[in-house]
């Protein structure tokens, strides 16, 4: 029996896949070159303000001094204007260089997508070759993309604190060195970092480092490369000690980037090496798909709107009675089901999260918006809960659960079964729920109080469950679990009245 050979490719599909990476090198390289352009119009930007600067207070010191400084301070200036001029022309340099890759690489990427649409096979092998000619000449490869200049100026002042006798040997202060950030020494907790650094050297050199300016940025990169859809350099500046701490912050990146300088009178000196700094957190907003069409989920907030009772279908309504009356969700509530159905209906004014729990610690905050009425908050296994099923009503749902309505009241929901809790309506909660664990932790955050703890074993991936009836609530996620949920996790306050 003969045997049989695959057939060798044509040649025009290997072209095309060669093609296709050329083209997919080509455009990766152009966005790299328009951020390379973006960062040195920046750092152009900044020369020239830093200049600016710079020229102004030395201005206004020379201005003070007697003539004796008029022959120094021409001097002084002249090699101000020599650095800038020198560096503007580096830079401007670079970026017309830049631009002419930039263009040049659009055009070979035009001209290769051009190429794709060539059916004839010999005009299409010419015009492949002729690209793949072109790429390893482009200039864009060749491109150094790094500033050629930075915008610190070499030179910045002059100290004028010495007697006329020494006006002469006056001179610039030399630029502080770069510090360096101390990494196992920052530490991220309670959504606040602390950053800590070493100045160069023995930090004693004639720089004379008055204060550091510390710049930091959210990244979902380890490295110190900035990625599309980063944030900004965020800053603190005049800082006196060799540590700082950032708050306020809210950990929805993996990485927090840090960065430190120095600084004398008026010089600033090069920004240290970046360095990461992880902020694990759990961050999730409402799913306004599954929200009751009675609760508006904006931002971080969910209020209860009615439509009236036109907007309750009576059907829904005998459903909802009929699911009240049994803990045991009916087969067609399921999460492969409510997919096709989106939305809680009925009385059910419940909105879930967006982020399933699957194991570790987790925390988030709620806090009730004025003239609220009654609301709920727990976690829920997404199948337990029918498209009418009420918080804490099932095996799979445990929730806390607030009113004011008529009177104020706080119980622990959970299997249909509910706990009344003897403590004031907290104007801020806490929710703490350790997957691995089994542990689901309600604390009063204002006056740390522990309001209750479910202790179970988790079989499925839970999502954070809401309930809203007039008024509405804040949800703030992105936090770190708080130092203070250590005093919590050793009590056992489990609602052994509430299990299945």
């Amino acid at each position: 029996m003969r045997s049989v050979h695959a057939l060798p490719r044509p040649i025009s599909e290997r072209y095309t896949e060669a093609l296709s990476r050329i083209i997919s090198t080509l455009a990766n390289k152009n966005e790299e070159l328009q951020t390379f352009l973006e960062t040195v119009d920046n750092t152009l930007t900044g020369l020239q303000e830093e200049s600016c600067k710079v020229m102004s207070e030395l201005e206004a010191e020379l201005e003070q001094l007697s003539s004796a400084l008029e022959e120094k301070g021409a001097g002084l200036r002249y090699v101000i204007k020599e650095e800038k001029r020198r560096k503007e022309a580096e830079l401007q340099k670079q970026m017309s260089e830049g631009k002419f890759a930039l263009r040049s690489g659009e055009e070979l990427l035009e001209f290769a997508n051009q190429t794709l649409t060539i059916t004839n096979e010999e005009e299409f092998l010419k015009a492949a070759k002729q690209i793949k000619e072109r790429v390893t000449m482009a200039p864009g490869f060749r491109l150094a993309t790094r500033p050629a200049a930075s915008e610190t100026m070499s030179q910045f002042t002059v100290d004028f604190s010495a007697d006329r006798a020494g006006l002469q040997r006056l001179d610039f202060l030399p630029v502080p060195k770069v510090p360096e950030i101390d990494a196992p020494s920052c530490v991220a907790r309670d959504n606040n970092i602390t950053v800590a650094w070493r100045p160069a050297g023995d930090g004693c050199d004639d720089g004379r480092i008055e204060r550091y300016d510390l710049e930091y940025r959210k990244s979902n990169r380890e490295d110190s490369l900035r990625a599309a859809g980063d944030a900004c350099w965020e800053k603190m500046t005049d800082i006196e000690e060799t540590q700082a701490t950032i708050s306020g912050l809210k950990f929805d990146s993996r990485f927090v980037v840090v960065r430190v300088r120095a600084r004398n009178k008026a010089a600033a000196g090069d920004f240290s090496e970046p360095v990461a700094v992880p902020t694990a957190a759990f961050a999730f907003v409402f799913d306004g798909s599954s929200a009751h069409a009675e609760l508006r989920v904006q931002s971080d907030t969910v209020t209860w709107e009615p439509q009236g009772v036109k907007g309750h279908d009576a059907r829904l309504r005998g459903k909802e009675n009929k699911s009240s009356r049994s803990a045991t969700p009916s087969p067609n509530k399921t999460a492969g089901s409510r997919g096709a159905r989106d939305r809680f209906a009925g009385e059910s004014y419940t909105v879930l999260g967006d982020q399933e729990m699957v194991g570790g610690g987790l925390y988030w905050e709620l806090r009730p918006l004025a003239d609220w009425k009654s609301f709920s908050v727990g976690v829920a296994y997404r199948s337990s809960l029918g498209r009418f099923d009420q918080l804490g009503k099932s095996s799979g749902s445990w929730c806390l659960h607030a009113s004011q309505w008529l009177q104020s009241s706080l119980a622990a929901k959970h299997n249909n079964r509910a706990k009344a809790l003897d403590w004031p309506l907290p104007q801020r909660i806490g929710i703490f729920c350790d997957y691995d664990n089994g542990d689901l932790i309600f604390i009063d955050v204002d006056r740390l109080r522990l309001l209750h703890s479910f202790k179970t074993k988790f079989n499925q991936p839970l999502v954070p469950a809401f309930t809203v009836w007039c008024g509405g609530i804040a949800l703030t996620t992105g936090l770190q679990v708080p130092s203070f949920m250590g005093n919590f996790l050793s009590t056992n306050q489990s609602l052994s009245n509430l299990s299945p």
